[in-house]
């Protein structure tokens, strides 16, 4: 097999597609497969391409897993966060969980991601990583003691996570046909109260 791109293609328009059309197959691979069982041959495979070129761009497994699963929130700042939350009728914790559903439902990638979580430790600390680096700053700013802000951010992803593995990964039917305004009315105040309120 070799690069399936354009041969009259620019060299580093070749490249980028080549890139792009390996991270789409792991991440369909890894979600399906699990890490473990995720081979780099199957993946070039579904790529349309030479199992060398994964190990030339990511140079092994580990790191191809890695860049497939960069994975940004979008989470905005903790000064839009008050804004919006500042609306009539409107709370921080229903505004976080619609974003969150945003997510969710806008990209498969965090839904990949929190399989891989569940059953393999390299998933499992991209997926901390992710939640610490880009949830931990919202808690840190909105929380009355910037202090508990890592415990704080852990409660609400605590929220956000079981309601993506009931709704996206295991499809319970309640969590699936629930719409989302009832997803962000049931959870928005939990969100509100593990981000704003006094501790217990």
């Amino acid at each position: 097999m070799s690069d399936s791109s354009a041969p009259d293609a620019p060299p580093r328009r070749r490249s980028d597609a080549t890139k792009a059309a390996i991270l789409d197959a792991a991440r369909e691979r890894f979600a399906a497969d699990g890490y473990e069982r995720a081979t780099i041959r199957a993946i070039a495979r579904d790529a349309g391409i030479d199992p060398s070129m994964v190990m030339r761009y990511y140079g092994n497994k580990e790191g191809l897993f890695a860049a497939a699963s960069a994975f940004d929130l979008r989470m905005p700042d903790v000064g839009t966060i008050a804004e919006l939350g500042a609306l009539p009728g409107r709370q921080v914790g229903a505004v976080l969980v619609e974003h969150f559903l945003d997510r969710w439902e806008a990209d498969e990638v965090l839904t990949a991601l929190l399989r891989v979580g569940v059953t393999n430790a390299a998933g499992a600390e991209r997926m901390r990583a992710v939640f610490r680096d880009q949830l931990g700053p919202v808690a840190a700013g909105l929380s009355p003691d910037p202090g508990q802000a890592p415990s704080r951010a852990a409660l609400v992803a605590s929220q956000i996570l079981g309601m993506a593995m009931a709704r996206y990964v295991l499809r319970l039917p309640p969590a699936v046909e629930m719409t989302r305004q009832e997803v962000v009315d049931w959870l928005g105040p939990t969100v509100q109260r593990y981000l704003t309120a006094e501790r217990p």
